[in-house]
């Protein structure tokens, strides 16, 4: 690059500077404090309420969403463990392998430990947010939807339906998809969203300008499951030791490093009406958790 080049192109080389630093600071920070991803907020009255249209994504290889798995729970000596887990990248995770050696010593309270630790789903993709009664300044925004498994298992209903007569639809086409209602209320103490629902397939706009810049107003969800983003197996072990001051350490702390200080208890990081419910005493009460025995059975066999 020429020194001419340098003076005219400067200003714009700032920005993208900017822009780069900005992105590698999100990537060291949790995912809930990323103005780039929306969840609908319960109402006052108790109930949510929302219509986003779910985007196909710019990448065609690539699935239009991702899966993160993550632990947020506190421990005896009362800080909290809030971390992404690193079977999202298919490895091994230290509160997964010290879980699953509480379940398997077949004694009670160890189990509840376990439910109290274990790994929650949520999912990522692409929407255009059409309506936020709490939040109106969001409609018309492109976000990442953050969604627990609930309604992961809505949009593969309608894309694989279970009966013959039921026509697929791909809820993430711009063209013959479908908004999406998304209906909140409390069950047993937990958000449920057995309410919400597609409205019948439609296109997004008539305008192809329109949906051009909201096509090229994605964000890329596959970012957030870089490797990169994860703390390492020692890492982790390091801070599940120190909230849980367990008595055989998953690992020894030679590697040098040192614990972070926590800079605030799980329920900080939440809205007032996002604070999550104690965790239950049955594996399946709420939305977003897994079945217990099949994801310990799913690490033996690993």
């Amino acid at each position: 690059m020429s020194f001419e080049d340098y003076m005219q192109n400067r200003k714009s080389a700032f920005e993208k500077l900017t822009t780069n630093l900005k992105t590698e600071l999100q990537g060291n920070q949790d995912n809930r404090t990323d103005d780039r991803i929306w969840k609908p907020k319960m109402g006052k009255d108790g109930t949510g309420y929302a219509v986003i249209r779910l985007l196909p994504g710019s990448n065609p290889d690539k699935t239009p969403w991702v899966r993160m798995y993550d632990h947020g729970f506190q421990g005896p000596t009362g800080k909290w463990y809030i971390e992404n887990s690193l079977t999202t990248i298919s490895q091994k995770d230290p509160v997964s392998e010290y879980n699953a050696t509480l379940w398997n010593s077949g004694i009670e309270a160890n189990k509840d430990i376990a439910r109290k630790q274990k790994r929650r789903t949520s999912y990522f993709a692409n929407a255009l947010i059409l309506k936020d009664p709490e939040h109106p300044e969001n409609e018309g925004q492109v976000k990442m939807f953050r969604f627990g498994q609930k309604i992961f298992d809505k949009i593969m209903s309608v894309m694989q339906p279970e009966f013959a007569d039921d026509t697929p639809v791909n809820p993430f086409d711009m063209i013959e998809g479908a908004n999406f209602r998304i209906k909140i209320k409390i069950v047993s103490g937990y958000w449920n969203y057995d309410s919400s629902e597609f409205e019948k397939p439609a296109i997004l706009s008539e305008d192809n300008s329109k949906m051009k810049s909201m096509f090229e107003a994605q964000h890329d969800v596959h970012e957030l499951i870089d490797s990169s983003n994860f703390k390492s197996y020692e890492e982790l072990s390091v801070r599940l030791n120190e909230v849980t001051e367990k008595t055989s350490p998953v690992i020894n702390n030679q590697s040098g490093l040192q614990p972070t200080e926590e800079k605030g208890e799980w329920n900080n990081v939440f809205q007032k009406d996002e604070v999550p419910a104690p965790a239950p005493v049955a594996s399946k009460s709420s939305d977003d958790d897994e079945d217990l025995e099949d994801y310990f059975k799913s690490l033996a066999k690993d």
